[in-house]
Formats: structure tokens, C-alpha cells, sequence
């Protein structure tokens, strides 16, 4: 699989699946990448090439803990992957945190990538609220260990439904978040990112269009912090994903999800 040399010493992994028009598709604190591509939306690598990459200090991406960490570290790491492929004009998809962050942070430096760009999931702005629940899961993940953390967080992320229909799923070390087992500096950086990001003002300058996916459920990033950034930007549609939580589970919801995904890719 092809990695990419970042200038300082960080090695990028990535994966490109499927083909037709480019998609950069980021999720949050984990990959879609090393066979994990089940969690893209439905038919996405049938319709479209698809370009995945672990974050760097995440599966087999390195980090140098020299670097100053920012989003914009994230972002400029996906613009090389989106360089060294050669490509312009990509929808960017953010599925969750800091997936739709980076995909903010590309539509803002480099228009010229950004064909569309869709948010779930998402801020562009942190709020006292916010920012106290991200560092209580990293406080989790480092007082009490990763397996509680996870306990956390999913019972955080998943509906009620959902969650109780799928419990013994979703705890344990193939469930979601596993990435992180281990890897508490990552986390450390990702939440120290998270914290910092602010770019509600540049969102106003963006003309890309874009899909923000509003989760009435969702009790971390939910419409608090979703219709600001519909709100922002000046060719934004949003729209409310009803039953949805911060992430999108189950047949239905992720059914309803990629419909309303292909009618706006066909739309631009």
C-alpha cells in the first residue's frame, strides 16, 4: 500500500478503493482504511474512486511528537495524498469529528480540490461544552484505560436503539475506536487539535458547495454545533437525519444517508 514522506519525517498511509469521480473520505478517531472500507456510506465505492488514509500516529501512519499539532497538520496531510494522486475538483467528505474538520480546513486553503464538501458530525467552532467532552474521553482513556474509555464513548455515540441491540458488537477490541488502543499520544493530539479549532469566520468565504447532515440525537456534535456551520457557509443545504445520533448506524439510517449522498453528488 503507498505511503507518502511528510517534510517533517511522518510517513501517510493511504488506500484508494473503487473508481470514477474522487471522493476524500475522513472519519473520525479511526480508518477506513486496512479492510475497514464496510463503514463508508453505501454503494461509495461503486460510484466513485475513493481516497482513505490513516491520520498520522494512527494504524500505519507515523507522527513526528516534534511537530506542533493543529488541524491544519491534518489537513495539509491529505492535500499531499490528494497532490501526489494528481487530483483537483475531489467531493470531500468528513464522516464524523475530526474527518469533517479536515475536510473544512481543505475547502479553505485549497479550493481548487474541493468540488463539494459534506459534513456529519461536525464543528467549526468550540464551545465550552465541546471541549470539556472531548478531554473527559481522553482523561477516560488515560486514567481508567482504553476499554473503559470505549465503554464511554460508545454509550456517547450510538442511539438507544441501536446501541441495545448491539451492545456485545460494539464493546470490545474489534470494536470501534480500536485504533486508539495503544496510541494515547494520538489521542492527546487529536483532542488538542479539536480544542483549537476555530474557523467560523473562514467558512464564509467558502463557495464550495456543500451538505451539512444535522443529527437530532447526536449529544457531542449535534445541531449546536452542526447548523453554525451550514449557517457559514454561503452554499450550504443542510438537512436533519431524524433517529440520528454522532454516528450513523444501522441499515436505515445509513441507507437514507447515502440517497441523500448521490442526490447531491449528482447535483455538482
Amino acid at each position: 500500500m503507498p505511503e507518502l514522506k511528510r517534510p517533517d519525517g511522518a510517513m501517510i498511509h493511504y488506500e484508494v478503493v473503487g473508481e470514477g469521480d474522487p471522493v476524500l473520505c475522513l472519519g473520525g478517531w479511526g480508518t477506513f482504511c486496512h479492510g475497514n472500507s464496510a463503514g463508508l456510506p453505501f454503494g461509495l465505492t461503486d460510484r466513485h474512486s475513493v481516497i482513505l488514509m490513516d491520520y498520522r500516529g494512527l494504524a500505519d501512519s507515523t507522527d513526528n511528537p516534534e511537530t506542533p499539532i493543529s488541524m491544519r497538520v491534518y489537513a495539509d496531510d491529505a492535500i499531499a495524498v490528494l497532490d501526489a494522486l494528481g487530483l483537483k475538483n475531489v467531493h470531500l467528505l468528513g464522516m464524523v469529528g475530526i474527518g469533517a474538520c479536515v475536510c473544512q480546513q481543505i475547502a479553505i486553503v485549497r479550493p481548487d480540490l474541493a468540488r463539494t464538501l459534506v459534513n456529519t458530525g461536525a464543528w467549526a467552532t468550540m464551545d465550552p461544552l465541546l471541549a470539556d467532552q472531548l478531554r473527559l474521553f481522553l482523561d477516560i482513556h488515560r486514567d481508567a484505560g482504553w476499554a473503559t474509555f470505549q465503554r464511554l464513548v460508545c454509550a456517547y455515540s450510538f442511539s438507544a436503539d441501536y446501541y441495545n441491540a448491539n451492545a456485545d458488537r460494539l464493546i470490545g477490541p474489534q470494536g470501534p475506536w480500536r485504533e486508539l488502543q495503544g496510541k494515547i499520544d494520538t489521542h492527546a493530539r487529536f483532542i488538542d487539535a479539536s480544542i483549537d479549532y476555530d474557523v467560523i469566520e473562514d467558512l464564509k468565504q467558502v463557495q464550495t458547495p456543500a451538505l451539512i447532515m444535522h443529527a437530532p440525537l447526536d449529544t457531542i456534535t449535534g445541531p449546536r454545533t452542526t447548523k453554525p456551520i451550514e449557517e457559514a457557509l454561503p452554499n450550504a443545504t443542510g438537512f436533519v437525519m431524524e433517529g440520528a445520533a454522532h454516528v450513523l448506524a444501522g441499515k436505515d439510517q445509513r441507507s437514507r444517508f447515502s440517497q441523500r449522498l448521490f442526490e447531491f453528488y449528482a447535483q455538482h
